[in-house]
Formats: structure tokens, sequence, C-alpha cells
């Protein structure tokens, strides 16, 4: 078959730091909001907002505790093991790896004078392996972490004392792996600052007296700072490019209602006003009128409207993972989850173990509006399906699912390219079996490679391909043209 995908089209993985690495507490690294975060057993969990949440007493308590689970810790120990890793991507034919840098490796404390000189080691060790193995970097810069010591002492991004201090941090990065790193994002999924303060931007809500303005507040704060990364970037290294990266999940009307096409349509909306900001340079008239009807009030300094508006990012990256349905009536269907919110459920569509509904058509819907909406180039940066994989008797794991669903959104971003959309790549979520980010479990699998290891931490660490290891291997080989699954 003829491929429709461009010859230089990025194709590969993606992880985040505070995933994979491990070693939180060697080689000067600092504790991150992701080390603070407990592993709860499914028959204790209360809402996904409870399990995200965080207060400052437990705060206290997990950062003094030694001995308790918390996964984000251990990771699948990347920190020791990347070589191996590297060689595994490399062995499928990645083009580029998506990864982050853990900001507490680089400055612990968030504020301090120097940076961490092991912690940059590290990455140029990780940059020079991708590197020696044909693979492009795509660097997040800030993925669901920050120091600790910034939520203690500011809130986190509720205070516009971070700005600076993330400018500063970036600055390091830029100047530190110019030559070395040629696609930059800022913040993982900005979006989500707003449905899980903590996770997005390290706030502990419960002390605040308007949780919807601090939310929208420290979202300005990172656009800020995201702008100003951008700014810093073209000045050390203008052959680099950066993104913003979004959530992207799709919303359709749940009748043809108005009401229901109006209330799908607004809900779309509060996704794509963050991409507003960072690809148009300015906040969008609907959602000052949401600010105005919710009582928030964003607190700017003069410049920062200039600010927003001179430094546009590049590209537009972003994750898809299932859609859902909203309606104007919403008793009147059933509720869907995943991915950090949840939605009304689709009866056209079938769902994962996890909740989340497949639909790879929706990938394509979501491409030629966002392409249509801002005409500057798309990359895919998270597309995954979560599942429990067995182990078969001879070791092997036969994850046809995986391959089918991998199949099936993969020609529809094919479709996308025919339709005209510029799109430079696609980075598959968690290639390599990691801890996840909204329950800190490990059986919920991603990868194309399996990690022996439980949600207790138990476990040889072994990697082991999965049928759809090879599988993938044969597509990026083809680049997109054989997704036969033989």
């Amino acid at each position: 078959m003829e491929t429709v995908f461009p010859k230089d089209f990025l194709w590969g993985g993606a992880v985040a730091a505070n995933q994979i690495e491990g070693a939180y507490n060697i080689d000067g690294k600092g504790l991150s909001t992701a080390d603070v975060v407990r592993y709860v057993p499914p028959a204790e969990r209360g809402s996904l907002d409870e399990l995200l949440g965080m207060s400052r007493s437990r705060l206290e308590e997990a950062i003094k505790d030694t001995k308790g689970n918390y996964p984000k810790r251990r990771g699948i120990d990347f920190y020791h093991r990347y070589k191996e890793d590297i060689a595994l991507f490399a062995e499928m034919g990645f083009k580029v790896f998506r990864l982050s840098i853990s900001w507490p490796r680089i400055f612990p404390n968030g504020d301090d004078s120097t940076p961490n000189e092991a912690g940059l080691e590290f990455y140029d060790r990780v940059f020079d392996e991708l590197l020696k193995h044909g693979m492009e970097p795509l660097v997040t810069i800030s993925h669901y972490e920050i120091p600790v010591e910034l939520v203690r002492r500011y809130n986190g991004w509720a205070s516009r004392e971070l700005i600076e201090l993330f400018v500063r941090y970036a600055e390091v990065l830029f100047t530190r792996y110019k030559g070395k790193v040629k696609y930059w994002l800022t913040f993982n999924e900005i979006n989500c600052t707003l449905k899980a303060p903590f996770l997005g931007a390290g706030v502990i809500i419960e002390e605040e007296p308007n949780p919807k303005q601090t939310a929208f507040q420290a979202l300005h704060h990172q656009f800020v700072a995201s702008a100003l990364a951008v700014q810093k970037l073209r000045q050390i290294d203008s052959n680099a490019k950066i993104g913003c990266m979004l959530a992207r999940k799709l919303i359709y009307p749940y009748t043809c209602h108005p009401l229901d096409v109006l209330q799908a349509q607004e809900e779309n909306q509060m996704a794509q006003f963050c991409t507003d900001v960072q690809v148009r340079g300015s906040y969008p008239s609907f959602i000052r009128r949401h600010w105005q009807e919710h009582g928030v009030t964003i607190e700017m300094h003069p410049e920062d409207e200039s600010i927003l508006k001179e430094n546009l990012v590049d590209y537009l990256a972003f994750s898809y993972y299932m859609s859902v349905t909203a309606s104007a009536n919403p008793a009147e269907a059933a509720q869907a989850s995943g991915n950090l919110s949840g939605g009304l459920a689709n009866p056209h569509l079938k769902s994962s173990e996890w909740g989340w509904q497949i639909d790879p058509v929706g990938l394509r819907i979501v491409l030629k509006e966002m392409y249509d909406r801002y005409q500057i180039p798309l990359f895919v940066v998270e597309n995954g399906l979560g599942a429990i994989d067995r182990v078969e008797d001879d070791g092997s794991i036969q994850d046809d699912y995986r391959i089918e669903y991998f199949a099936r959104h993969i020609e529809q971003m094919g479709e996308a390219i025919k339709d005209g959309v510029e799109l430079w790549g696609y980075t598959s979520w968690g290639c390599i079996d990691l801890i996840s980010a909204s329950t800190s479990e490990m059986r919920k699998r991603y990868g194309f490679i399996y990690v022996d290891q439980d949600d207790e931490g138990k476990g040889s660490l072994k990697r082991t391909p999965k049928k759809s290891f090879y599988w993938y291997k044969k597509v990026i080989a083809s680049c997109g043209a054989n997704l036969d699954n033989d």
C-alpha cells in the first residue's frame, strides 16, 4: 500500500519523567508534586477529583513518609535502565521520543540559586543516547510535576512568583541542550489545571475561598510563563521549535436538540480557549463571559497581554484518547469516564476496561477542527489504550486489542492528512508500561513493552516486547502504510 504520511513523519512514543524515572531521592533531586501522591487501591478510591486532590496536612504527611506506597517515586527505573529502553525504542524504529524533564531534578527546591549539575548531566546522557539511535527528543518542560517546595512556599502556580522561576528553569534547559533538542513543549495538557489544580499546577485548592478564581489565575500565570519561555527559546536557539499541549477530548451533542448542540459547543470551547491564548495570543470573548458569570477576575500585569500576543507557539500538540457527549439535560444519559473528566456515554461507541469510549473517527474530527481553527502544524503526542495485559504461559503478551485501537486511530490520521491537515508526528502514550498519572497504578498498561512490576512495586522490572511491539515496528517501517495485524 502507498502511504499518505510524509516521509519525514515523526513516529514514536511518549512518557513523562515522574511516571518512569524513579530515583526520586538520588543525585540531588528534590521531591516533586508527583512524589507525594500515594497509591490508593481501587476498592478505597472515591471520585477522581478526590483522588487527584491534595490538602496541606496530607502533603506534609507524604513529605515525611518514607515507607508508604508512592509509585511515582520508583517509576519503572528508567533512570538506571534508559539505555536498555532506548535500544528497544530504536528496534521499533522510533524517529522521535517524547519525554519530560523533572523540574526538581534540575532545581531541587524550584528557586535554588544554581541548577543541579547531576540532574543536567542525566538528561545529557539520555539525549545523547537518543541521538545516537537516530531519535529526536521531544521535550516537555513541565509534565504534571513541580518542586514540592514551590507548593509549600507559594501554593504552586496560584502565585505569580512561579513565572520568573519557570522561565529561569527553561532558560537553563534551552542553553544546556541547544543543538540536542529541536522540539519543545511548555506545559503538558495545560487545560487540566482547571479540572485538577494540584496535578496540573501544584495548587492546593482547599485553601482558596474561590476555587474557580484560583484555578483560572494559576492558568493565566502558566500562559504568561509559557509565552516568556517561547520568547527565551527564540533568543537562545532559533532553530528549535516550541509548542503548546492540550488535553483534547471531543464532545458531541447527545441529541440533535439545539440546546444539546450548544452545550457540547460550550464544553469544547472550554478546552480550546487555552490554545486560543497560546496560538492566537489573546483570551477569546466567550471565556471573558464565563469569568463574568462565575465571579472570576483575572489579575493581569500591564505587560501580560502584549507578552501573550507577541510570543505565539510554532505548533500545537495534543492528547486524544476518547470522546463523550453532552446534554442540556444530563440526567437522561449514562455517565462516561476518563482522562480527568467525565461526560455522557455515547451509545454508538464501545469502551475500554476503564470506561474510556473508543472513537477513532473522533481523532480525525479533532484534527480537522483544530487545523481549520489555527492553521498551524499539529502533533498528536498522546494516544493509546490502557488495558490489563495477560502474560501467556510462553511469556508472550498477545495484545491484539491494543493493535486494533492503534490501527484504527492511525488510519483516521491518514484520512485527516488526505483532508489537508498538516500533521508533524505521532507519539503513542506510554510506549513502555509506566505508572498511571491519575490513579498511580501499574496494572493499567499502555505500552508496546511489558514491564514486570505490580501496583505494590513488586517484580523483576524485566522488559518484554508485546505483540504490538512488532506490529508498530512494521507500521513505522512502512510509514503507516501497513496496518495489518498478521
